[in-house]
């Protein structure tokens, strides 16, 4: 059964909608609307002079070595970092960069900066569980490297 109406209405309802509601209380007007706080200039430090760079004479046929690792595993990011030190432990003022570019999938490859640079260690393409990789001693690869350096 339907629900009936009350009979004893006296003044039928207005319905409230967001257009209503702001005709009644409009946004009210600021004659003097308070101008923003001024932005607050940083404070700067006075720049010293950077400091020059002293790298040991080097072989002018070898100026650095790039050790390209890929990023998938954390294995290979021990050993690049590894063979970095070593490198660096071992000839002192040599340059040893890794990962200049983005590196290739399934490698890591140590050899020397420029276009004739020679490879000292190619694995490329390896799939997990990384065997020719791991099969690697760094200690062995880290003094070869450094017999040819020299």
């Amino acid at each position: 059964m339907a629900p009936k109406k009350r009979p004893n209405m006296e003044q039928p309802t207005t319905r409230v909608t967001r257009k209503s509601t702001r005709s009644v209380n409009p946004k009210p007007n600021y004659a003097d609307p308070e101008p923003p706080k001024p932005k607050r200039a940083k404070k700067s430090t006075p720049k010293s002079e950077p400091k020059p760079e002293v790298k040991a004479a080097v072989d002018s046929a070898s100026k650095g070595v790039v050790i390209e690792h890929c990023t998938q595993c954390n294995q290979f990011k021990i050993r690049a970092v590894k063979v970095k030190e070593g490198l660096e432990n071992g000839v002192p003022g040599l340059e040893v960069r890794v990962n200049p570019e983005k590196p290739r999938r399934g490698c890591f490859e140590i050899r020397e900066v420029g276009e004739n640079g020679e490879k000292f260690v190619s694995l490329l393409d390896m799939k997990r569980p990384f065997g020719p990789m791991k099969a690697l001693d760094m200690d062995k690869v880290i003094s070869d490297i450094i017999e040819k350096i020299k």
